[in-house]
């Protein structure tokens, strides 16, 4: 007998990836050229030279069963140590090793986090809107419930009243990601402080900690001069949950790790929990090669200036073109509202121009799509006269 929610689970199919696999066979039917895919978020952008250079410096000068072999559970002490240090100095995070758990990439942080974290099966997990989809999977994989906080589309900020609002007894925590996705936007400082205050005030009122996973994957990928935030300085209660795999632009290798600050309430506790959950999911030593490759690049991103031009053309473009597009300010994604209030139908119009562009009803926003622009600019420049004949027929 096979589980009814996992079969469930698998039969669902995903909007973002049945795009994708739309794209490519109406490629082969109709030419690559003719099909306008912005619909998934993989970066192509290469990995800066350094990486390369890492992976043969590692596999020629390194005996071979050390490079690929098991680490300790938690990830291996030298790349943790080198961690700590690269946090420590860029952001004065005064962290240890001990405070690293290297995982197989960002969903095994964040499902490691929650596993961490939810002890009984009326905890609550809360989502701000519009979010990445999956993070609803994974609450209900981990036993809990996810509490969603509508979204604030006039600034795409988190609504303090919305937030104290939603917070019960049962809360256990409330992930944030920015730089957003979908939104692009990437939460101001001041936002922060009143998650921050919020928060604090609301755990003390209900007599244990709610905590924030911040879920950073597009943590440098930032634009127009906005700073990076280390939320533990705004809250002490933050477990980070990283992946290099867009900094890096490494999505199909698998490498990131959770941060369990030391200001954390137990965070001895808590990170021993991180470990057991790490042990009880199967995901323990995450892939040894690429543990060494990221302490070899510490601090080195991908040249995120072709996003950059994209971002600009895009953004430009087709808010000339008559298009309520939401200004990113980082990762690679433009929210954009559709001209009609089902986003699904709005979709569905563009998928038969061969315009591939994501509605934004299972990111917890209705009436909105995403439109994913790490792609190549020859790509968006020949799918301009596709978008304004598009919302031509809406204007007619």
């Amino acid at each position: 007998m096979a589980s009814k929610d996992m079969v469930a689970l698998g039969a669902q199919s995903s909007v973002i990836r049945d795009l994708f696999a739309y794209g490519q066979a109406q490629a082969a039917i109709v030419g690559k050229e003719n099909v306008f895919d912005f619909s998934i978020g993989n970066p192509t952008v290469p990995p800066p030279d350094s990486v390369a250079e890492a992976i043969c410096h590692i596999v020629q000068s390194e005996p071979a069963v050390g490079v690929h072999g098991y680490t300790m559970a938690a990830g291996d002490r030298t790349v943790r140590e080198g961690l700590a240090a690269y946090m420590n100095k860029t952001y004065q995070a005064q962290v240890t090793a001990d405070n690293f758990y290297m995982t197989c990439g960002a969903a095994a942080s964040l499902t490691i986090s929650l596993k961490a974290l939810v002890e009984n099966a009326t905890d609550e997990i809360i989502l701000v809107a519009p979010f990445f989809p999956e993070y609803t999977v994974f609450i209900k994989n981990a036993g809990a419930c996810p509490v969603i906080l509508p979204p604030d589309t006039e600034h795409f900020q988190i609504s303090p009243a919305a937030l104290e609002a939603a917070i019960t007894p049962q809360t256990v925590a409330i992930i944030l990601n920015s730089p957003n996705n979908p939104s692009g936007v990437v939460y101001a400082p001041e936002t922060y402080a009143a998650v921050a205050e919020i928060l604090k005030r609301k755990s003390e009122e209900i007599g244990h900690p709610i905590y924030i996973i911040s879920d950073e994957p597009y943590r440098e990928i930032i634009y127009d001069g906005k700073p990076i935030v280390y939320v533990p300085k705004y809250y002490a209660n933050t477990i980070i949950c990283y992946s290099y795999s867009k900094s890096l632009s490494l999505p199909g290798e698998r490498i990131g790790y959770i941060l369990v600050p030391p200001q954390v309430t137990d965070a001895h506790t808590i990170y021993l929990a991180v470990c057991g959950a790490g042990r009880a999911m199967g995901f323990v030593c995450a892939p040894h090669l690429f543990q060494k490759v990221v302490l070899q690049c510490m601090g080195q991103v991908a040249d995120i200036e072709l996003y950059d031009r994209n971002r600009k053309l895009l953004y430009g473009s087709l808010t000339e073109m008559g298009y309520e597009c939401v200004y990113p300010d980082g990762a690679f994604y433009l929210f954009v509202k559709s001209p009609e209030a089902d986003a699904t139908a709005f979709s569905e119009k563009a998928k038969k121009l061969c315009l591939l562009i994501v509605p934004a009803d299972s990111f917890g926003c209705p009436g909105y799509v995403r439109i994913s622009y790490c792609v190549e600019e020859a790509m968006i420049r020949r799918s301009f006269p596709v978008f304004k004949k598009l919302i031509d027929g809406y204007k007619e």
